[in-house]
């Protein structure tokens, strides 16, 4: 199943990618009735004095307390994956972002919130932009910061697992509805 075949849901897409192997950009859509739910999900699994989950910083075994958690949210997983085909990361970013947004128009999503990174916003939103023109999007779009919003970790957790590899790999395509190859 792919972000466009939960349509009649109207979800809120969460993004957050990985650069470790090939380029991975994972989206979690997550439907509004169910957005409280799992927000209350992701800060309990917060440790004392912890402003985010970060799949990179955690310990083993709370990677995959982590991991176990998520596998209860009712989150669509795609991973959408461009290898070296694209010379740069920046291509390889561009590339999925469009095909993102075109399966956000096809699943006519309601908001996508893309992990901040102050060094791909301005070319995030250009690409945006230009997509949701052409295609003539209503979807809203920003970014922020996993501290102001605790879903994004479910995009990281699954993108760091997946480029980890073995066990943590076979848990993240157990999340994962679908991987989109560009």
């Amino acid at each position: 199943m792919n972000i466009e075949q939960r349509s009649p849901r109207r979800g809120h897409v969460f993004v957050d990618e990985s650069k470790r192997r090939d380029y991975l950009l994972v989206a979690a859509v997550v439907v509004p009735r169910e957005i409280a739910a799992a927000r209350q999900v992701v800060r309990g699994l917060m440790l004392p004095g912890q402003r985010r989950l970060h799949m990179v910083k955690e310990s083993q075994s709370r990677q995959r307390k982590i991991l176990s958690a998520l596998e209860e949210l009712d989150a669509s997983i795609t991973l959408y994956r461009a290898g070296q085909t694209y010379r740069t990361e920046l291509e390889r970013r561009e590339v999925c972002l469009r095909r993102l947004v075109e399966d956000m128009k096809a699943g006519d999503h309601a908001r996508l919130l893309l992990e901040r990174d102050e060094t791909l916003v301005r070319s995030d939103r250009k690409v945006i932009q230009h997509e949701h023109r052409r295609l003539g999007c209503t979807f809203r779009y920003d970014h922020d910061t996993a501290a102001q919003e605790p879903l994004l970790c479910i995009p990281d957790a699954v993108a760091w697992a997946f480029s980890r590899g073995g066990d943590f790999r076979r848990r993240a395509e157990q999340l994962t509805d679908d991987v989109v190859d560009l």
